[in-house]
């Protein structure tokens, strides 16, 4: 008998604490419905959470406000565009280190300067060495049609692997050709990236530079 009434006086003892705490807190919790009428309740509903809704202090202020939960296609959208975003800080934060590298591998202009017309000069060696090869290909080919010419004119047939050889060497050429044009474009781009660079360099520097704001 003592036991249940052990049970019963801690019972009513932790209802009225828990009804205290809720009285202290006060806090309630308001959404409006699909219909647009609003609803308040003391505790969180599954129809609160869907539509999302404010928690509403004992003084009728807004204290926190939940937004609604987001459907199957939302969440993809939603998952989408923090993807992208998480992309976007990700090569912020690389070119942020990049662009700290640069500044303390070259502490001045000049130094910059040097280290992007190394690059362009490297460029301008291979440009120079394909147009030799280039020539000496074009020299080949302009032998052999030479040759092929001469037996035309004599009414003497141009034997097939003279023609076969004719063929290759054309590819040959055409390939040295492509490789110049691809070699040329590459350098004309280098060149406007760097004058990019540079202006950056110098933004960076500049900003270096700058005496600290009062």
């Amino acid at each position: 008998m003592r036991k249940f009434l052990s049970v019963i006086i801690a019972g009513t003892l932790l209802a009225g604490v828990a009804a205290h705490a809720q009285k202290v807190n006060g806090n309630r919790y308001k959404w409006v419905d699909p219909q647009g009428l609003p609803h308040y309740s003391d505790s969180l509903t599954a129809e609160a959470m869907k539509a999302g809704y404010d928690v509403v202090n004992d003084r009728g202020m807004v204290v926190q406000r939940v937004p609604r939960q987001l459907t199957a296609a939302e969440r993809v959208v939603a998952n989408k565009l923090a993807k992208e975003a998480a992309a976007k800080e990700r090569a912020r934060q690389d070119v942020a280190r990049a662009e700290a590298q640069m500044m303390s591998a070259y502490p001045d202009e000049a130094s910059y300067k040097m280290s992007l017309q190394q690059t362009v000069d490297a460029l301008d060696q291979q440009i120079r060495t394909t147009r030799i090869n280039l020539q000496s290909q074009e020299k080949a080919l302009t032998g052999l049609l030479d040759r092929a010419a001469e037996l035309e004119q004599a009414k003497q047939p141009v034997p097939k692997f003279m023609v076969d050889n004719i063929s290759k060497q054309r590819n040959v050429v055409a390939m040295q050709r492509n490789a110049l044009a691809r070699q040329q474009a590459e350098r004309d781009s280098t060149v406007a990236a760097q004058a990019r660079q540079l202006a950056r360099y110098r933004e960076l520097k500049a900003a270096e530079d700058a005496p600290p704001e009062p």
